[in-house]
């Protein structure tokens, strides 16, 4: 497993960034996103509602990429290559609470339908490219 270079650490940990996750849809075409995530010191934590297009990308193919653009010079960024390690319901709820007080500062995830299923995606980190 890579590890995010400690010069680049702020981009997942201090400053508040969105990253744009790329998924493989079932007839290989490429799938982006941009998603709230947060670290796990680890593993890069991100959440999703059961059924959604990247939650099916996801759960049936698990490699998946991610690029971290730092708001405050457009010509640094992470890049983050890997894989969906574990997928699971368990704490998805205040994961996604603890993403909506991180990016809008809400104590509750504002946009919850009372229907949807969260889910917590762990992936590991198989390669990192930086560039700033």
């Amino acid at each position: 497993m890579a590890t995010i270079p400690a010069e680049f650490l702020d981009l997942v940990t201090t400053k508040l960034t969105f990253a744009h996750l790329g998924t493989t849809m079932s007839n290989g075409a490429p799938q982006v996103t941009p998603v709230w995530f947060s670290f796990d010191g680890s593993h890069i934590l991100l959440n999703s509602a059961k059924g959604r297009v990247k939650d099916k990308n996801m759960r049936a193919r698990p490699a998946v990429a991610i690029s971290i653009l730092d708001p405050d010079n457009a010509y640094r960024y992470l890049q983050i290559m890997g894989h969906i390690v574990e997928v699971t319901e368990d704490g998805a709820d205040a994961h996604i609470d603890s993403l909506a007080k991180k990016y809008i500062g809400q104590d509750t995830y504002p946009w919850r339908s009372p229907t949807e299923a969260r889910v917590i995606y762990r992936m590991a980190i198989d390669k990192v490219q930086t560039m700033g």
